[in-house]
């Protein structure tokens, strides 16, 4: 199709002639390029070449109402929505009533814009004219009850922007998102492998397009070396056949893809498994009770893959694509579903689903909530499954979320960063892949003298309260796997620079403690050091103790069906030894649940046996035991309904630390 926009073009450009030099408005000209561009968008939808056409059409004449129109809506649908604004005005100015809904028209792309005050003036007037004109039928009527739901949106927009939270949104690069739609990332624990969904030409196994003229979706993976994303690759023909293909989750070990698969219109989810030489096998359809003869369309896996979600256009619904739980059960299948229920789930379209590390906090895009238009992301915390018992969605906000669609968010290890796709202005293309950080806002050091060979990386901390937003003057401490001690300076109250001069990349972790708040325990990969100077800033929030709060062991791991702790878990211990010893008054109570598997009495003993290990390492690293209550809950204190027959099922070797007193 490219090679045929040039001919087109080409064509056109032969037909202008002198006209063209000389910069006139030639209406003939205009006229072809319109038909041009229609017969495009009548023959093959493709939205992106016939836009180019009109674009030059309009231009030539700004008098031809028709070609300005489309102009205007042709940007709509694409990535440039605000730009659409331009080409409807003209013709609003000439002619108001050439089009039943111009007002909406202009309105949306305003709204896409950000400019949220003209897109309700504009809303409103026709929101006026549609209300005298009730008896008009035509396909461009907008019916009044979507122009009130703009209206809102625009009023949310106001509102978020307001309270924009203070977070980097950074587009990974064109190393990964191309020029067309990017999407769906999944990032292994490390975050040196993301696998994601593209439409892109480069690389695409399937020579076949879609009506709109762009490829079949296909799946790509790339690595992270030095810090740095590679160039993406296919993943291969074993994953990708000739219809869509979209990567939807990878199960926490990193060895299961789950795979979206479109090949007869009703979309299933497959599995593929990583074989010991990295290939991934042929995928199968997921068993149990999650694939219908309806569309699944995304999934998403607990840390111990005893639960999950899904969403799915199964009927039975409260919208168009509703959100769905599945337990695994005792037998190791997955069995019973059900619909997460009005908590969750809207008359709109509810998709994306991602539970986090901790197995409780749950993230999602919805169309149907307060939000800002298109999907919008939102979390929610799980009270208990069994009666479908979630608090309510919140908003992730401004500038995570924008009028159009974001969608597709993932969690990491690491708190507060999260991948998503959002289609916003400015991007390499389409849809883009996003990275969600601590804004990079911290004071920067003095420029230190330059010198020959290789440059330290400067790693700056600014930590902050949680609740105030105001600097704390913590200790941070930052050190290799091998425990070498990274050098620190401070820059001010709680902002600390640390060097690293490694040639290879390294993971680091960064420590930081206050008395009379909860520690941090945060792990950094960094690149290698070069001669080129590198400064990498993050923004640390802290949490004061209080008593009552739980706070989970995001690293502490125990072998299967034991209660030994893994070496991997004595940093996350060490840092509770650290702030109890800080806060010497402070008592906790360690929890230690299991799942259902296995008789009570053999859970009740696991549990309490893990508990009794944190206990004794905390003991054993100084701590008295008497500020140290261990109870093994087994079954007795699920986050979800043991009831296997209602479908509920506690989430699996789960530990968390409560403050009993401070």
């Amino acid at each position: 199709m490219y090679m045929c926009l040039r001919k087109i073009l080409f064509f056109g450009v032969l037909l202008a002639g002198c006209a063209v030099q000389a910069q006139q408005q030639d209406k003939e000209q205009a006229r072809q390029y319109y038909e041009m561009a229609t017969e495009i968008m009548t023959s093959t939808r493709a939205v992106d070449d016939a836009r180019e056409l009109m674009i030059i059409a309009a231009n030539f004449d700004t008098t031809n109402l028709k070609a300005n129109t489309e102009a205007g809506i042709m940007h709509i649908r694409t990535i440039q929505k605000e730009e659409g604004v331009k080409y409807l005005l003209r013709v609003y100015r000439q002619n108001p009533n050439f089009r039943f809904d111009l007002e909406y028209q202009i309105g949306l792309s305003y709204q896409y814009g950000l400019n949220f005050d003209k897109a309700i003036e504009f809303f409103n007037k026709y929101k006026i004219k549609a209300s005298y004109n009730a008896n008009y039928k035509g396909k461009d009527r907008v019916e009044i009850k979507e122009v009130t739901r703009r209206l809102e949106e625009c009023n949310n927009g106001k509102e978020f922007i307001a309270a924009a939270k203070p977070l980097a949104i950074t587009n990974i690069g064109q190393q990964i998102n191309s020029e067309f739609d990017d999407y769906a990332p999944v990032v292994n624990a490390d975050e040196t492998e993301m696998i994601f969904t593209s439409r892109r030409r480069d690389g695409n196994l399937n020579e076949n397009v879609s009506d709109d003229n762009r490829p079949f979706e296909d799946i790509f993976v790339s690595k992270r070396e030095a810090g740095t994303w590679q160039p993406a690759q296919n993943i291969g023909n074993i994953v990708n056949t000739r219809f869509n293909e979209s990567n939807i989750a990878l199960s926490p070990n990193g060895n299961t893809l789950f795979i979206y698969r479109d090949g007869v219109g009703d979309g299933d989810i497959f599995t593929s498994t990583r074989q010991p030489n990295g290939t991934w096998t042929k995928p199968v359809p997921l068993p149990g009770a999650i694939n219908s003869s309806f569309r699944e369309s995304s999934i998403t896996i607990n840390k111990d893959e005893t639960m999950l979600f899904f969403a799915s256009e199964r009927p039975g619904g409260l919208g168009g694509v509703d959100i769905y739980s599945c337990i695994k059960d005792k037998k190791g299948q997955w069995t019973i579903v059900r619909n997460l229920g009005p908590g969750i789930n809207t008359e709109f379209d509810d998709d994306g689903p991602f539970i986090d590390y901790d197995g409780k906090t749950l993230y999602f895009s919805s169309k149907g909530r307060k939000g800002m238009g298109g999907y919008d992301i939102f979390k929610t915390t799980l009270m208990n499954l069994e009666k479908r018992e979630w608090t309510e969605p919140e908003n992730l906000g401004y500038p995570i979320n924008t009028p159009d669609d974001d969608i597709f968010i993932v969690g990491t290890a690491t708190p507060n960063r999260f991948y998503y796709s959002s289609v916003r202005n400015g991007g390499v293309g389409y849809s883009d892949i996003y990275l969600i950080s601590e804004k990079k806002d911290a004071p920067q050091p003095e420029t230190l003298p330059e010198k020959k060979g290789i440059q330290p990386i400067k790693f700056i901390l600014e930590v902050v309260d949680a609740e105030t937003k105001q600097p704390v003057d913590a200790t941070a401490r930052m050190r290799g796997k091998d425990n070498t001690v990274i050098g620190s300076a401070s820059l001010g109250t709680g902002v600390y620079e640390f060097g690293v001069m490694s040639t290879i990349p390294k993971e680091y972790t960064v420590s930081v403690e206050l008395d009379g708040y909860i520690f941090e325990n945060l792990k950094v990969m960094l690149g290698r050091a070069t001669e080129e100077p590198q400064t990498i800033n993050r923004r640390l929030l802290l949490r004061k103790v209080a008593i009552g709060e739980v706070s989970a062991l995001r690293h502490v791991f125990f072998d299967f069906g034991k209660a030994t702790l893994q070496e991997a878990s004595f940093d996350e211990l060490n840092m509770m030894v650290t702030m109890m010893k800080q806060n010497e008054s402070m008592q906790v109570e360690i929890g230690g649940h299991t799942d259902d598997v296995g008789s009570d009495v053999f859970n009740k003993k696991l549990s309490q046996q893990r508990a009794d290990a944190v206990k004794r390492y905390l003991t054993d690293n100084g701590i008295n035991a008497r500020r140290i209550k261990s109870i093994g809950y087994g079954e007795e204190r699920p986050i979800v309904s043991n009831d296997d027959e209602s479908g509920g099922r506690e989430i699996n070797r789960r530990v968390e630390f409560k403050v009993i007193a401070k």
